[in-house]
């Protein structure tokens, strides 16, 4: 049995602790332990934005560099509440197993108090928990400094209006990420319309992990509607629509007056 001396366990505990020093302070560096980041990757990680939308292709990595800020956070903020949100339990609950594996992959830095299928405690009271999109499972919820919606373009609006007062005391984050689902809803408005979003796109032709040829499948596969959406990031008109959303907005005038204005009252 060989034995370790002094001086080279103390080596040892030294590394680590400046290891550990680094990836706090770079979560590009943290991301490291798990992926090799793509350079969008990592300019979401080092971002100070409060609000990003992430517009990406399937499979293009979105969930699992948001898992990896949301575990990192965690660790290095004690006390902090990062809630995920997605349309269904089943959604939510996917990319929280992608959190639990990278906390388990780094060997528990950081015990947990509670370690679930939805929340993970930390004994630095920080949490992570993950929801379904419906709005009375989140009400109990505030002071949210990290606050993640998946699939954002099918979570309904009223759930997003619902959630953003969590970050009023907190001045949290905020992230969305989704592939669009038509014209409409808050991802398809805080993305066309709003200034206040760092904004991200990523087509699957820009993932390194995703083939041409397997996109030429795809294509075939799917039409048109679907491969533009779920690859190529656009939002397409909304398939239950009568009138094309550009013609509807072309149609919008400021220099008519309305038949009532709410001004006056009808005898």
């Amino acid at each position: 049995m060989s034995s370790t001396s002094p001086v080279s366990g103390s080596i040892k505990i030294r590394s680590s602790f400046f290891t550990d020093l680094a990836t706090s302070v770079d979560p590009v560096l943290f991301a490291r332990q798990f992926v090799d980041p793509d350079p969008w990757q990592a300019d979401l990680l080092l971002s100070n934005e409060k609000r990003s939308i992430l517009n990406c292709s399937r499979q293009s990595g979105k969930s699992t560099i948001t898992a990896i800020l949301a575990l990192h956070h965690a660790l290095n903020n004690p006390g902090a509440l990062v809630l995920v949100l997605s349309p269904s339990l089943r959604q939510s609950g996917e990319l929280f197993k992608k959190v639990i594996h990278f906390y388990k992959e780094l060997g528990r830095p950081i015990a947990s108090d509670v370690e679930s299928a939805l929340n993970l405690q930390l004994v630095n009271d920080s949490r992570i928990v993950s929801l379904p999109g419906k709005e009375q499972t989140i009400r109990g919820y505030s002071g949210a400094s990290l606050l993640i919606i998946d699939e954002a373009a099918r979570v309904d609006d009223e759930l997003y209006f619902s959630v953003r007062p969590m970050l009023a005391i907190s001045q949290g984050r905020m992230i969305l990420l989704s592939t669009p689902f038509g014209k409409r809803g808050f991802f398809f408005n805080e993305w066309t319309e709003s200034q206040a979003w760092k904004k991200i796109k990523i087509t699957a032709y820009e993932c390194p992990r995703i083939s041409n040829e397997f996109l030429e499948e795809e294509r075939i596969a799917l039409g048109s509607w679907w491969f533009q959406q779920e690859y190529l990031c656009e939002f397409g008109e909304n398939v239950d629509a009568y009138f094309a959303y550009d013609d509807v907005m072309a149609a919008l005038s400021d220099d008519v007056a309305p038949l009532f204005d709410g001004s006056s009252e009808i005898d």
